[in-house]
């Protein structure tokens, strides 16, 4: 088995996730008692988010750059950033280590091909919605995004940075997720993003309207692929 490593804490509730779904996939794989070789860095994300706020991608990718480093120098054969948004400074932590960065735009990418999606709706953070990073990213696989209005955009990452990020989940923020789905499969959609790693606390992608990819069990599932080599 190869050793996973994990830079996370952004946030916290996100990454207990990802703790959970690799070492329940290994287990049901593997049988018995297995669980994943894993490392985990936890960073301060109040820090994090001080430098998403002040446009300082360069800073934080480079922070993100030395904790991988870390990881690696640990021993993991592979690195994990469990979070969607800090994806726009994954050149800067793929180029500073010599393991590959298990990427989770391209492992999402992977599962809408798979399933004939050409059209989906990000629901993200702001900063994923408006940043031009993950859309771009999607484009090279020939898919191509939708988000939701400004009023849409500025609704949904409050509920990730004001209620989900801080442990909070409620139902009429459900509601109005559920909504924007609705809006937008109206509008042509022909699926739908859980483009944070966080949303999956709120959203069942088994309950939506249109199909649903959850980020954060495709980058889970993916670093337990990479690790069992399967």
């Amino acid at each position: 088995m190869r050793k996973i490593g994990l830079i996370g804490g952004m946030s916290f509730e996100a990454s207990a996730v990802y703790y959970r779904l690799i070492n329940e996939a290994v287990r049901q794989r593997l049988g018995g008692l297995h669980s994943a070789e894993l490392l985990l860095h936890s960073v301060d994300f109040q820090r994090i988010v001080e430098l998403q706020q002040a446009g300082r991608w360069t800073d934080a990718g480079a922070l993100l750059a030395a904790v991988a480093r870390g990881l690696e120098g640990a021993g993991a054969d592979c690195v994990l950033i469990c979070a969607n948004t800090m994806h726009l400074v994954a050149d800067a932590v793929a180029e500073a280590i010599g393991v590959p960065l298990v990427h989770i735009i391209d492992e999402t990418a992977r599962h809408l091909l798979a399933a004939s999606c050409r059209k989906p709706l990000l629901l993200a953070t702001r900063y994923t919605m408006e940043h031009g990073f993950y859309a771009e990213r999607m484009q090279r696989h020939g898919i191509t995004l939708s988000v939701p209005s400004a009023e849409g955009r500025t609704l949904t990452h409050d509920i990730i940075f004001k209620e989900l990020c801080a442990g909070q989940v409620l139902a009429p923020s459900r509601q109005v997720l559920l909504g924007l789905i609705d809006e937008a499969r109206a509008d042509g959609a022909d699926a739908v993003i859980l483009g944070c790693t966080e949303l999956c606390l709120i959203l069942d992608p088994a309950q939506l309207s249109m199909p649903a990819f959850d980020s954060t069990a495709i980058h889970a599932t993916a670093a337990v692929d990479f690790a069992l080599g399967t």
